[in-house]
């Protein structure tokens, strides 16, 4: 009985060296060297190369191999053998070829193409290295979300995506109609999860939220994903902890799962892994001003700060950090005040290092139904339509902190790219509707 051959994923022929195995492919790239024709293939789990020698194939195929176009669909059969000369690691020995499908005429060449040519096409971008590691680093910080806050006895909820208000007193809400009534979708689900948060102590909402603000920077999407904890029983001090240890969770979750991937986007592992290393410092707003004025930055108290602050501040201490204790003027409604100062709140943001600014912002919540009700008329919001979160005070409130991670922000910085847009190519909108 002759042997079947197996049919398996590149990532797997590690376990498959000397044996001849099938691979389910399209063809990314491929060049000649006289007697032999070397084929550069993907199959969605790793890219790796496989070559054809004319002295060991009939004339027939190795005619078809030099003839295959990019992007053509194919089965390869071959023998894997070690290549040290690769990354990789693998190369298979082709000695058979069946087309799948063909591909003329693929847009995207080897050659450089720039980000609006790539905009357009990006249904077919998704297919090329960049992309293919940057989704894979993705996957893998979406993964580690859920163990992460599974291991800390966390409940996940899901709060809706169409509401009825803004939840953080914005007009920046993408409108619709639901049924003769408006409805906006929704821009942050940490209302809801405080809701949550006083029924199981600790929660957290994972889902799309969404801006309808045009991008002003290359760090804004009007559509993006938002991880929000929330947690009962807990001041803000501890909020910042189990900050720091989700972030330093998903760094090493990357360099152990997705070495292939760094290495396709050449970013500095050693780095993302100083980056791994608790605690993280905290600054008070009033020192980062001062900080920034001591080095030239024209900077009042009272304001936010911009890219070039906040890519100081992390540079400065080289790794991420707190910066904590903002003014209230430009912080939300819901942010606890300070015990002994009525102008700032007890909240913080997270700047990453290397210019990608905020990655988490968060505070402790106020739990004063007085204040808060006043807060939420000052900002002119209604408070029919608040009235349900004003009775989580009413009802047995308890202190209790929250923050907020930007997926899509979290992936750039992991990954070292430049440009959000770049790095979630696909579907992931900026202000551009086309797929």
């Amino acid at each position: 009985m002759v042997e079947e051959i197996p049919t398996i994923q590149i990532i797997d022929v590690k376990n498959y060296v000397g044996q001849t195995v099938k691979i389910g492919a399209w063809l990314r790239q491929k060049r000649g060297s006289g007697k032999l024709a070397f084929l550069q293939l993907r199959d969605g789990s790793a890219f790796f190369q496989a070559v054809v020698a004319k002295t060991d194939v009939s004339e027939a195929l190795f005619d078809l191999a030099k003839g295959l176009k990019q992007e053509t669909s194919l089965y390869v059969t071959g023998e894997i053998h070690e290549d040290t000369r690769s990354s990789f690691g693998y190369e298979m020995a082709v000695s058979d070829i069946e087309i799948i499908g063909e591909s003329h005429d693929y847009p995207i060449t080897p050659k450089e193409h720039g980000t609006e040519f790539l905009f357009d096409e990006r249904h077919l971008y998704l297919r090329h290295l960049k992309p293919f590691a940057t989704l894979k680093i993705r996957n893998t910080l979406i993964a580690a979300t859920y163990e992460f806050f599974n291991r800390e006895g966390f409940t996940k909820l899901d709060s809706p995506l169409l509401t009825g208000s803004a939840p953080e007193g914005t007009t920046d809400l993408f409108e619709t109609d639901y049924f003769g009534e408006p409805a906006f979708l929704s821009q942050t689900g940490q209302l809801y999860a405080e809701a949550g948060a006083m029924a199981f102590g600790k929660v957290f909402t994972f889902g799309p939220t969404f801006r309808a603000e045009k991008s002003k920077t290359r760090r804004h999407l009007t559509e993006f994903w938002m991880i929000e904890p929330e947690m009962a029983f807990m001041h803000q001090e501890e909020s910042l902890e189990v900050q720091e240890r989700y972030i330093s969770f998903l760094i090493s979750k990357v360099l152990e799962n997705n070495d292939q991937e760094f290495d396709i986007l050449e970013r500095d592992k050693d780095l993302l892994r100083s980056y791994t290393e608790l605690p993280y410092p905290r600054v008070s707003y009033d020192d980062a001003i001062k900080l920034l004025q001591d080095n030239g930055f024209d900077v009042e108290w009272g304001v936010d700060f911009g890219s070039p602050e906040e890519t100081f501040l992390a540079n400065h201490f080289a790794k991420p950090v707190f910066i904590v204790n903002f003014p209230k003027a430009i912080k939300a409604f819901y942010m606890k005040r300070h015990p002994t100062r009525q102008d700032v709140v007890i909240s913080a943001d997270l700047l990453a290092p290397e210019g990608y600014g905020e990655i988490i912002g968060g505070s402790e919540r106020d739990t004063d139904y007085d204040y808060l009700k006043q807060r939420i008329e000052a900002e002119g919001l209604s408070l029919e339509e608040y009235n349900w979160y004003l009775d989580l005070r009413r009802f047995g409130s308890v202190p209790h902190s929250g923050f907020g991670l930007g997926l899509e922000r979290m992936v750039t910085f992991v990954t070292g790219e430049e440009h959000i847009r770049e790095a979630i190519p696909f579907p992931r909108m900026t202000n551009r509707l086309r797929p």
